[in-house]
């Protein structure tokens, strides 16, 4: 017993770091970087083959750009599941040094093994690289004009279940993970929904928990919400428990009501997945990661490998991080760019049929169209 006290002791010091951290740090003004440096990562199983396409849609948008040296894009290596098993790490020291060289990042899918894959059960890249870059905010808006459906959903992104994930323990007979809120992470997610909620009109903003139970942790985070909420007084806020709100999303008698919608960690990617079916499915959705120092934008499905090893990635439908990269040139200013690509994409959506099968349009022929329309 006494080894597993010490384990919750170096927890707990370790979130006390990671606050002191939070609290020192600064954001960084990409208005003043003379040359805004992309960092490109392919990842796994399906993300080689809708990077290709994304990354030719932005070589021809940013041509300009790149010519006057004012973007460089720069291939980031060996964040790949077959080198980060070598290594043992979710994310190698050799990647995360590249990476930090980096102002954003745009990625595709990584693969992230579970205790049934036939290699080390190691951490998401995905959880390593949003701790690492202190990337707080997951920013995931869901369109669907045909349903009044027009949500922007704020996931805190570095705490909860996951920042914790793979440190649980095993007792006899018994498995225990554990679930961080801290005031600063919580005060600094709040902060970016009801900014950005001002910022377009006075939204409505929906608190999600499962504060009735969870009653330290979410009811932490449900208490500073409306803490912060106190300093937006034109903007609406409300709350619901997770379960309900997952309910709602499915009603279509509900579903016009939600506009910005705050969640911890876990219900948000959860939220967001079944957002984005109905949406037409994960595929469709584009994810943005925002801290102060560094930005991540990454489609928010998975990488298929099975899709892969039965030679259907050609057919892999790449509007998913097409549409992060388009969430990517708001982030960095280049807000003309972002609407040619979405009005693009917009009328390519309608166009294609992507079943992801062979009887269905490739990517190629994706983006070609994409390409025509800019």
């Amino acid at each position: 017993m006494k080894d597993y006290l010490i384990a919750l002791e170096e927890i707990i010091e370790e979130q006390r770091q990671r606050i002191k951290r939070m609290e020192e740090s600064s954001p960084l003004d990409l208005t003043l970087v003379p040359t805004i440096i992309v960092g490109i990562i392919p990842g796994d199983g399906i993300g080689p083959f809708i990077m290709d396409h994304t990354k030719k849609v932005l070589d021809h948008l940013l041509k300009e750009e790149i010519e006057e040296g004012k973007i460089e894009f720069r291939n980031i290596e060996g964040l790949t599941i077959e080198n980060r098993a070598k290594e043992g790490k979710g994310l190698p020291p050799s990647c995360l040094n590249e990476i930090k060289k980096c102002h954003v990042l745009l990625k595709g899918p990584t693969e992230t093994p579970d205790a049934r894959a036939n290699v080390m059960n190691i951490e998401s890249a995905n959880v390593a690289l949003r701790r690492e870059l202190d990337l707080f905010a997951n920013v995931r808006p869901v369109t669907i004009p045909q349903k009044n459906i027009d949500w922007i959903f704020f996931r805190e992104n570095t705490e909860g279940e996951y920042v914790l994930g793979s440190k649980g323990i095993e007792l006899e007979g018994m498995a225990l993970d554990f679930k961080v809120t801290t005031d600063r992470g919580t005060e600094r997610i709040c902060e970016a929904a009801f900014k950005y909620a001002k910022a377009k009109g006075n939204l409505k903003v929906s608190i999600v928990t499962k504060a009735n139970i969870m009653k330290k942790t979410d009811g932490k985070f449900l208490k500073i919400c409306y803490e912060v909420a106190q300093h937006y007084p034109s903007v609406p806020a409300d709350d619901w428990y997770v379960d309900i709100m997952a309910a709602n999303l499915l009603n279509p008698n509900r579903q016009s009501e939600y506009q910005v919608i705050l969640t911890p960690n876990l219900y948000g990617d959860i939220l967001t997945d079944e957002a984005a079916q109905l949406q037409g499915g994960v595929g469709t959705a584009g994810s943005g990661n925002i801290g102060d120092r560094y930005a991540m934008f990454e489609a928010i499905h998975g990488s298929a490998p099975r899709m892969v090893k039965m030679g259907r990635g050609k057919y892999a439908n790449p509007s998913s991080l097409l549409k992060a990269a388009e969430m990517m040139l708001n982030h960095i200013g280049m807000t003309d760019k972002a609407d040619k690509l979405k009005a693009a994409l917009d009328e390519t959506a309608k166009a294609m049929k992507m079943t992801g099968k062979g009887d269905g349009n490739t990517g190629e022929d994706y983006v070609t169209m994409v390409l025509s329309k800019i």
